[in-house]
């Protein structure tokens, strides 16, 4: 049963990373996955939030931080090491790779973990942008594939620990929100 799995995830690799590769998406997709431009999007993002932002905004900041440290630590700390699985670009001839495959191991995908938990906190609390944010974890998530260094199963694990640890953060922030409402006697800080 694990080989079927196995074959089935190579399968759709290969024919995301080589059928599906294109002049456009070959540009767009290291730019998408790109440790740095994914930092400085973040932190200019998480910038934005605490000047332009509400109460509410900039203390979702804070648990944003958190989440994002949790999931990091977790996918790429934790389970990488337990999994141990190969890069696609070790162990597949003939990947179309189009940035350094890396040293690590492939299974979770610590992109696809972080940018899910973010999505789900911030989806979940800025309901606006909602769309946008899944949809540019679903992007990230992708890019994974098209670049050649993990598998679609590296990446669907690595979004259910997102979901996981989002709704985790969110939980954490519901109750903060609920204690300080308590204690203010008043309206939820920053509620619309």
């Amino acid at each position: 049963m694990l080989d079927f799995f196995d074959s089935l995830d190579r399968i759709v690799f290969l024919f995301v990373n080589r059928s599906l590769a294109n002049p456009v998406t070959d540009y767009i997709m290291p730019l998408v996955t790109s440790d740095d431009n994914l930092r400085v999007l973040y932190a200019l993002a998480m910038i934005l939030l605490l000047i332009k932002g509400d109460t509410r905004l900039r203390w979702l900041v804070v648990f944003s931080a958190l989440a994002l440290l949790i999931t990091d630590q977790v996918s790429a700390g934790l389970l990488k090491p337990i999994f141990a699985r190969l890069r696609p670009c070790h162990t597949i001839g003939q990947v179309h790779l189009l940035v350094n495959c890396g040293g690590g191991y492939a299974m979770p995908s610590t992109h696809a973990a972080n940018t899910v938990a973010q999505a789900v906190l911030f989806g979940t609390c800025v309901k606006q942008a909602r769309l946008y944010l899944y949809a540019f974890a679903a992007l990230i998530a992708l890019s994974r594939i098209f670049v050649g260094v993990h598998y679609p199963l590296d990446v669907i694990v690595g979004a259910a620990i997102g979901v996981i640890i989002g709704f985790i953060a969110l939980l954490g922030f519901r109750k903060f929100e609920a204690r300080v409402l308590r204690q203010s006697n008043s309206a939820p800080f920053g509620a619309r």
